[in-house]
């Protein structure tokens, strides 16, 4: 008896291929961005080697606190938004900017196409505090226990910044963009994408700057 011998078309087998190629690929970007992201048990906010940095401080950020800026350097965007961080901060005086989000369920019905969430996200605050050596400090903020209270705490949002055992450092205010001291720039090179940065910084650094609307088509595009 003869045996058969399966086979895929030439068109077929490009396309099985592509579909392999780009969920492995796929596979693999997010397996190593969340292992980063993982791994990384604080942010570093300073560029370079500093004799201090082993003597950082570490700010504590919940899920529903996004750091933006430290010391005037912007702090990178993750694959998946509301982590928990850790910041490293020199000794010293410093500079955090950051905003607060809460997500709250829509009870009613939900139209195709329409988010299912209300989303309320507060204007940028600033809060600067003299960080001392080895010290942790966290946010500290009411929590709001309704959507109505949320939508007016995102107009009015303020945060205190603690130490461990709750000693208030410095409460926070309204931020608007301007000239910062930056203690700790980021070189041209480094900014701008330099020959020696991998392929993984590269992607990351393109994902900071991509819009939702970009990051959920490339998803689609990785996992087809």
């Amino acid at each position: 008896m003869g045996i058969k011998q399966a086979s895929l078309s030439k068109p077929a087998f490009g396309r099985s291929i592509k579909r392999v190629s780009r969920s492995l690929f796929a596979s693999v970007l997010v397996i190593a961005l969340a292992g980063c992201a993982s791994s990384m048990t604080r942010v570093e906010t300073w560029e370079g080697e500093p004799e201090a940095a082993s003597q950082a401080a570490t700010l504590k950020a919940p899920g529903d606190i996004k750091v933006t800026q430290v010391n005037g350097r912007n702090m990178s965007n993750f694959l998946m938004d509301d982590l928990a961080l850790d910041y490293a901060l020199l000794p010293g005086e410093n500079e955090v900017v950051f905003t607060h989000k809460t997500i709250w369920a829509k009870s009613g019905v939900v139209e195709n196409g329409e988010s299912k969430v209300h989303v309320y996200l507060s204007e940028p605050q600033v809060v600067r505090f003299n960080a001392e050596q080895d010290e942790v400090y966290r946010f500290r903020f009411p929590e709001p226990k309704s959507r109505a209270e949320a939508e007016q705490m995102a107009e009015t949002f303020m945060a205190t910044v603690v130490t461990e055992d709750g000693q208030a450092v410095a409460d926070s205010k309204s931020w608007t963009p301007q000239q910062a001291s930056d203690r700790t720039p980021i070189p041209a090179s480094r900014a701008e994408g330099s020959a020696d940065d991998s392929a993984l910084d590269r992607l990351k650094a393109v994902w900071a700057t991509a819009t939702e609307d970009e990051k959920k088509a490339f998803l689609r595009w990785a996992f087809e």
